[in-house]
């Protein structure tokens, strides 16, 4: 496919893209995602999960000034910000970090202690998703590390698709990757990778919602596992 300036993309355009993107390898569709997009496309790492580390990788060596932001909720892991420093010391970037201006301490007076165990929604609204919304302002696409194999609430995720919450187009390279595949790449490319992975954390977020998860149970079963709740909110369309 060949890049086009400024070009504006149907939902119906994008759905025809994804479906052709589907027999290419994640490379290919962040050099097509890369060059149609650049300089207005961005990548989300969370420096948790091995799909953010994965996706940083390849696309490091793909176009290293695409940036590259993580959402900051100020309850992250030490792991987590170990990870993103490590990351941006092999790579040479600097990740560009968004966060609430609601500190703890302010969330705590507005919404009373420990809101995460009343209403984890209204906290992940405060410190994620708006957040989000705001890293991703004047942006024409963004890099995400979905995948398909991720739970149920995943399971139909296109590889190009228009985000109806953020108005812009969403780019999944890694959609029908496997965790196997994912983990395959990590460690034949030496890529760093947050060290709870190898505790028992296959999906890492805030510390006060995040719990090892046991042998035989779903990889998202330690998030919010006091809760029938599996999403944040940041990649649930509008």
């Amino acid at each position: 496919m060949q890049a086009v300036l400024s070009r504006q993309w149907t939902p119906e355009e994008l759905q025809n893209v994804s479906r052709e993107l589907e027999a290419e390898t994640p490379e290919q569709i962040l050099e097509w995602a890369t060059e149609e997009f650049f300089p207005d496309i961005t990548l989300a790492c969370s420096f948790g999960g091995g799909s953010g580390a994965a996706l940083l990788d390849m696309l490091m060596k793909i176009n290293s000034g695409v940036p590259v932001f993580y959402i900051d909720t100020e309850f992250l892991f030490p792991e987590t910000y170990a990870l993103r420093d490590e990351a941006a010391k092999r790579y040479g970037f600097q990740p560009l970090a968004f966060k609430t201006n609601l500190t703890p301490e302010m969330q705590a007076q507005h919404y009373g202690e420990t809101l995460w165990t009343k209403d984890p929604d209204l906290c992940c609204e405060l410190r994620k998703v708006r957040p989000t919304a705001q890293a991703l302002g004047g942006k024409r696409a963004w890099i995400a590390g979905l995948r398909r194999d991720q739970g149920d609430s995943r399971k139909d995720i296109p590889i190009v698709s228009w985000d109806t919450k953020y108005d812009l187009v969403k780019i999944n390279p890694l959609a029908n990757w496997t965790d196997k595949q994912v983990w395959a790449y990590i460690l034949g490319n030496s890529v760093p990778y947050n060290k709870l992975q190898d505790q028992g954390y296959p999906s890492i977020g805030c510390t006060y919602c995040t719990r090892a998860v046991a042998p035989g149970e779903d990889a998202r079963a330690g998030r919010w596992p006091e809760f029938d709740k599996t999403e944040c909110g940041i990649n649930v369309q509008a």
